[in-house]
Protein backbone atom coordinates (compact mmCIF):
# COMPACT_ATOMS: atom_id res chain seq x y z
CA UNK A 1 0.00 0.00 0.00
CA UNK A 2 1.45 3.22 -0.93
CA UNK A 3 2.44 5.55 1.53
CA UNK A 4 1.14 9.23 1.07
CA UNK A 5 2.60 10.72 4.89
CA UNK A 6 6.12 11.03 3.29
CA UNK A 7 4.37 13.45 0.49
CA UNK A 8 4.85 11.35 -2.44
CA UNK A 9 1.23 10.62 -4.25
CA UNK A 10 2.14 8.59 -6.89
CA UNK A 11 4.84 9.75 -9.46
CA UNK A 12 4.21 12.91 -8.04
CA UNK A 13 5.43 15.05 -5.07
CA UNK A 14 3.36 16.85 -3.36
CA UNK A 15 3.99 19.31 -0.49
CA UNK A 16 4.29 18.02 3.17
CA UNK A 17 1.16 17.59 5.30
CA UNK A 18 -0.97 18.16 1.58
CA UNK A 19 -1.25 13.78 1.32
CA UNK A 20 -3.44 13.51 4.88
CA UNK A 21 -5.66 16.78 3.34
CA UNK A 22 -6.19 14.71 0.37
CA UNK A 23 -6.82 11.62 2.10
CA UNK A 24 -9.61 13.54 4.78
CA UNK A 25 -11.29 15.46 1.18
CA UNK A 26 -11.98 11.51 -0.11
CA UNK A 27 -13.21 10.18 3.74
CA UNK A 28 -15.51 13.34 3.93
CA UNK A 29 -16.76 12.47 0.05
CA UNK A 30 -17.53 9.48 0.85
CA UNK A 31 -19.10 10.47 3.72
CA UNK A 32 -21.57 12.36 1.95
CA UNK A 33 -22.42 10.07 -0.43
CA UNK A 34 -23.75 7.81 2.09
CA UNK A 35 -25.49 10.38 3.98
CA UNK A 36 -27.27 11.88 0.63
CA UNK A 37 -28.10 7.84 -0.31
CA UNK A 38 -29.67 7.61 2.92
CA UNK A 39 -32.21 10.74 2.95
CA UNK A 40 -35.28 11.06 0.38
CA UNK A 41 -38.17 13.12 0.37
CA UNK A 42 -42.08 11.25 -0.08
CA UNK A 43 -43.89 14.26 -1.91
CA UNK A 44 -47.20 15.20 -1.27
CA UNK A 45 -50.11 12.74 -2.65
CA UNK A 46 -47.17 9.98 -2.52
CA UNK A 47 -46.40 6.76 0.13
CA UNK A 48 -43.09 5.24 -0.29
CA UNK A 49 -42.28 1.52 -0.21
CA UNK A 50 -39.20 0.64 1.81
CA UNK A 51 -36.95 -1.88 -0.02
CA UNK A 52 -34.29 -4.49 1.01
CA UNK A 53 -32.10 -5.58 -1.63
CA UNK A 54 -35.49 -5.42 -4.13
CA UNK A 55 -37.73 -7.20 -1.51
CA UNK A 56 -40.41 -5.16 0.10
CA UNK A 57 -39.97 -5.08 3.88
CA UNK A 58 -43.65 -4.36 4.85
CA UNK A 59 -42.56 -0.46 5.80
CA UNK A 60 -44.55 2.48 4.01
CA UNK A 61 -42.89 5.71 4.34
CA UNK A 62 -45.34 8.69 4.35
CA UNK A 63 -45.21 11.85 3.18
CA UNK A 64 -41.86 13.97 4.48
CA UNK A 65 -38.38 13.24 5.06
CA UNK A 66 -37.04 9.26 5.25
CA UNK A 67 -33.63 7.72 6.29
CA UNK A 68 -32.77 4.69 5.00
CA UNK A 69 -29.86 2.36 4.95
CA UNK A 70 -27.50 3.40 1.44
CA UNK A 71 -27.02 0.86 -0.99
CA UNK A 72 -29.22 -1.84 0.73
CA UNK A 73 -32.55 -0.03 1.30
CA UNK A 74 -34.43 1.57 -1.68
CA UNK A 75 -37.83 3.65 -1.30
CA UNK A 76 -40.21 2.90 -4.56
CA UNK A 77 -42.87 6.32 -4.52
CA UNK A 78 -46.57 5.22 -5.18
CA UNK A 79 -49.07 8.28 -5.75
CA UNK A 80 -51.83 8.41 -3.64
CA UNK A 81 -53.60 10.95 -5.28
CA UNK A 82 -56.95 10.81 -7.43
CA UNK A 83 -55.82 9.18 -11.27
CA UNK A 84 -57.95 9.20 -14.62
CA UNK A 85 -57.98 6.29 -16.76
CA UNK A 86 -60.27 6.82 -19.65
CA UNK A 87 -60.96 4.06 -22.85
CA UNK A 88 -63.05 2.99 -25.49
CA UNK A 89 -65.06 -0.12 -25.14
CA UNK A 90 -66.88 -2.03 -28.06
CA UNK A 91 -69.19 -4.53 -26.43
CA UNK A 92 -73.02 -5.88 -27.41
CA UNK A 93 -76.21 -5.13 -26.16
CA UNK A 94 -78.74 -7.16 -25.12
CA UNK A 95 -80.19 -7.23 -28.28
CA UNK A 96 -76.68 -7.26 -29.94
CA UNK A 97 -76.46 -4.06 -30.95
CA UNK A 98 -72.87 -2.80 -31.21
CA UNK A 99 -72.51 -0.12 -28.71
CA UNK A 100 -68.69 1.72 -28.28
CA UNK A 101 -69.12 3.28 -24.80
CA UNK A 102 -66.60 6.03 -23.73
CA UNK A 103 -65.58 5.89 -20.27
CA UNK A 104 -63.67 7.70 -17.61
CA UNK A 105 -62.49 6.34 -14.30
CA UNK A 106 -60.98 8.18 -11.54
CA UNK A 107 -59.49 6.34 -9.07
CA UNK A 108 -56.77 6.04 -6.26
CA UNK A 109 -54.82 4.04 -4.54
CA UNK A 110 -55.36 2.85 -0.66
CA UNK A 111 -52.67 4.16 1.02
CA UNK A 112 -51.93 1.09 3.65
CA UNK A 113 -52.49 -1.34 0.46
CA UNK A 114 -49.37 0.07 -1.44
CA UNK A 115 -46.75 -2.30 -0.56
CA UNK A 116 -49.09 -4.59 -1.61
CA UNK A 117 -50.36 -3.54 -4.56
CA UNK A 118 -46.05 -2.55 -5.21
CA UNK A 119 -45.45 -6.24 -4.42
CA UNK A 120 -47.87 -7.83 -7.07
CA UNK A 121 -48.11 -5.42 -9.95
CA UNK A 122 -44.91 -3.12 -9.27
CA UNK A 123 -46.59 0.19 -10.84
CA UNK A 124 -48.23 -1.08 -13.69
CA UNK A 125 -51.21 -1.49 -11.75
CA UNK A 126 -53.48 0.53 -14.60
CA UNK A 127 -52.17 -1.58 -17.08
CA UNK A 128 -52.50 -4.82 -15.62
CA UNK A 129 -55.73 -4.62 -13.96
CA UNK A 130 -57.55 -1.57 -14.55
CA UNK A 131 -57.25 -2.07 -18.07
CA UNK A 132 -58.75 -5.10 -18.73
CA UNK A 133 -61.44 -4.72 -15.79
CA UNK A 134 -62.80 -2.09 -17.21
CA UNK A 135 -63.39 -3.70 -20.78
CA UNK A 136 -64.62 -6.76 -19.40
CA UNK A 137 -67.37 -4.66 -17.00
CA UNK A 138 -69.06 -2.36 -19.57
CA UNK A 139 -69.27 -5.78 -21.91
CA UNK A 140 -70.54 -7.40 -18.78
CA UNK A 141 -73.28 -4.55 -18.17
CA UNK A 142 -73.97 -3.87 -21.47
CA UNK A 143 -75.26 -7.17 -22.22
CA UNK A 144 -78.12 -6.73 -19.15
CA UNK A 145 -79.92 -4.01 -21.66
CA UNK A 146 -81.21 -3.04 -24.92
CA UNK A 147 -79.63 -0.44 -27.01
CA UNK A 148 -82.55 1.82 -26.37
CA UNK A 149 -82.18 1.13 -22.28
CA UNK A 150 -78.69 2.44 -22.45
CA UNK A 151 -79.74 5.59 -23.08
CA UNK A 152 -82.70 5.72 -22.03
CA UNK A 153 -81.27 4.39 -18.58
CA UNK A 154 -78.32 6.30 -18.41
CA UNK A 155 -77.91 6.35 -14.51
CA UNK A 156 -79.10 2.70 -13.74
CA UNK A 157 -76.28 1.28 -16.33
CA UNK A 158 -73.65 3.92 -15.26
CA UNK A 159 -74.87 2.40 -11.31
CA UNK A 160 -74.13 -0.86 -12.51
CA UNK A 161 -71.20 -0.34 -13.89
CA UNK A 162 -69.30 1.71 -11.42
CA UNK A 163 -70.82 -1.04 -8.55
CA UNK A 164 -68.87 -3.66 -10.48
CA UNK A 165 -65.72 -2.19 -11.02
CA UNK A 166 -65.84 -0.68 -7.17
CA UNK A 167 -66.25 -4.60 -5.67
CA UNK A 168 -63.34 -5.96 -8.02
CA UNK A 169 -60.72 -3.16 -8.05
CA UNK A 170 -61.52 -2.67 -3.92
CA UNK A 171 -60.08 -6.37 -3.20
CA UNK A 172 -56.95 -5.05 -4.58
CA UNK A 173 -56.36 -2.18 -2.62
CA UNK A 174 -58.20 0.44 -5.58
CA UNK A 175 -60.47 2.69 -4.73
CA UNK A 176 -63.16 3.85 -7.52
CA UNK A 177 -63.75 7.56 -6.67
CA UNK A 178 -66.27 8.08 -9.80
CA UNK A 179 -67.15 6.57 -13.16
CA UNK A 180 -68.59 8.61 -16.10
CA UNK A 181 -70.06 7.45 -19.39
CA UNK A 182 -69.03 10.52 -21.58
CA UNK A 183 -70.12 9.16 -24.84
CA UNK A 184 -72.33 5.71 -26.37
CA UNK A 185 -71.58 5.81 -30.04
CA UNK A 186 -73.80 2.99 -32.45
CA UNK A 187 -74.07 1.84 -35.90
CA UNK A 188 -75.13 3.81 -38.55
CA UNK A 189 -78.12 1.46 -39.25
CA UNK A 190 -79.29 2.04 -35.38
CA UNK A 191 -78.99 5.48 -34.99
CA UNK A 192 -81.21 5.78 -38.48
CA UNK A 193 -83.94 3.56 -37.06
CA UNK A 194 -83.73 5.55 -33.62
CA UNK A 195 -84.48 9.22 -35.27
CA UNK A 196 -87.16 7.39 -38.07
CA UNK A 197 -88.96 6.25 -34.55
CA UNK A 198 -88.18 9.57 -32.86
CA UNK A 199 -89.99 10.74 -35.99
CA UNK A 200 -93.04 8.61 -35.92
CA UNK A 201 -93.84 9.59 -32.17
CA UNK A 202 -93.33 13.63 -32.89
CA UNK A 203 -96.02 12.53 -35.83
CA UNK A 204 -98.32 10.58 -33.91
CA UNK A 205 -98.16 13.18 -30.92
CA UNK A 206 -98.86 16.14 -33.64
CA UNK A 207 -101.74 13.82 -34.85
CA UNK A 208 -103.00 13.27 -31.19
CA UNK A 209 -102.72 16.82 -30.38
CA UNK A 210 -104.82 18.16 -33.58
CA UNK A 211 -107.81 15.53 -33.19
CA UNK A 212 -108.12 17.20 -29.41
CA UNK A 213 -108.18 20.33 -30.87
CA UNK A 214 -110.51 20.02 -33.17
CA UNK A 215 -113.05 17.86 -30.71
CA UNK A 216 -112.81 20.53 -28.48
CA UNK A 217 -113.57 22.99 -31.39
CA UNK A 218 -116.51 21.02 -32.04
CA UNK A 219 -117.12 20.99 -28.12
CA UNK A 220 -117.35 24.72 -28.64
CA UNK A 221 -119.57 24.93 -31.84
CA UNK A 222 -122.26 22.70 -29.58
CA UNK A 223 -121.97 24.62 -26.71
CA UNK A 224 -122.56 27.96 -28.66
CA UNK A 225 -125.62 26.42 -31.17
CA UNK A 226 -126.83 24.91 -27.56
CA UNK A 227 -126.57 28.72 -26.15
CA UNK A 228 -128.13 30.31 -29.36
CA UNK A 229 -130.97 28.15 -29.62
CA UNK A 230 -131.92 28.68 -25.74
CA UNK A 231 -131.63 32.08 -26.41
CA UNK A 232 -134.48 31.60 -29.37
CA UNK A 233 -136.50 29.82 -27.28
CA UNK A 234 -136.69 32.46 -24.90
CA UNK A 235 -136.97 35.38 -27.08
CA UNK A 236 -139.76 33.12 -28.72
CA UNK A 237 -141.79 32.48 -25.01
CA UNK A 238 -141.23 36.58 -24.91
CA UNK A 239 -143.03 37.45 -28.13
CA UNK A 240 -146.85 38.39 -27.82
CA UNK A 241 -149.62 39.59 -29.58
CA UNK A 242 -149.40 42.67 -28.46
CA UNK A 243 -145.57 43.07 -28.76
CA UNK A 244 -145.69 42.01 -32.29
CA UNK A 245 -148.30 44.49 -33.01
CA UNK A 246 -146.20 47.50 -31.09
CA UNK A 247 -143.39 46.43 -33.40
CA UNK A 248 -145.61 46.54 -36.18
CA UNK A 249 -146.56 49.98 -35.41
CA UNK A 250 -142.85 51.31 -34.89
CA UNK A 251 -141.78 49.98 -38.02
CA UNK A 252 -144.89 51.84 -40.42
CA UNK A 253 -144.45 54.78 -38.12
CA UNK A 254 -140.67 54.79 -39.00
CA UNK A 255 -141.72 54.61 -42.67
CA UNK A 256 -144.51 57.10 -42.12
CA UNK A 257 -141.61 60.14 -41.29
CA UNK A 258 -139.44 58.91 -44.03
CA UNK A 259 -142.81 59.42 -46.61
CA UNK A 260 -142.59 62.11 -48.98
CA UNK A 261 -146.14 62.59 -49.23
CA UNK A 262 -146.37 61.23 -52.49
CA UNK A 263 -149.06 58.44 -53.05
CA UNK A 264 -147.74 55.19 -54.70
CA UNK A 265 -149.38 54.79 -58.51
CA UNK A 266 -148.73 51.15 -58.56
CA UNK A 267 -149.65 49.07 -55.03
CA UNK A 268 -149.04 45.41 -55.39
CA UNK A 269 -151.84 43.26 -54.09
CA UNK A 270 -150.46 42.02 -50.38
CA UNK A 271 -148.17 44.72 -50.33
CA UNK A 272 -148.18 47.21 -47.07
CA UNK A 273 -148.76 50.77 -47.63
CA UNK A 274 -147.17 52.65 -44.48
CA UNK A 275 -149.77 56.02 -44.62
CA UNK A 276 -153.20 53.53 -44.90
CA UNK A 277 -151.71 51.06 -42.40
CA UNK A 278 -151.20 53.73 -39.71
CA UNK A 279 -154.98 55.32 -40.25
CA UNK A 280 -156.33 51.84 -40.35
CA UNK A 281 -154.31 51.42 -36.97
CA UNK A 282 -155.61 54.91 -35.60
CA UNK A 283 -159.51 54.08 -36.82
CA UNK A 284 -159.47 50.44 -34.84
CA UNK A 285 -158.08 52.23 -31.73
CA UNK A 286 -160.65 55.15 -31.76
CA UNK A 287 -163.39 52.48 -32.10
CA UNK A 288 -161.86 50.44 -29.36
CA UNK A 289 -162.60 53.38 -27.03
CA UNK A 290 -165.45 54.61 -28.32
Amino acid sequence: MADYSNGEFGNMKIPPGMGKVIVLAGVVFIILIFLVSSVGIVGAGQRGVLLRFGAVTGTIKNEGLYFKIPFVEQVALMSTQIQKYSTLSSASSKDLQVVTTEVTLNYQLDAKDVGEIYRNMRQDYEYRVIQPFVQEAVKSVAANFDAEQLITQRPRVKADLQNLLTNRLAVLGITVVELSITDFRFTQVFQDSIEAKVKAVQQALEAENALKRVGFEAQQAIVKATAEAKGLELQKAQISSQLLELRQIEVQRAAVEKWNGIMPSVVTSGAPVPMLDVFRTLQKKSSTTE
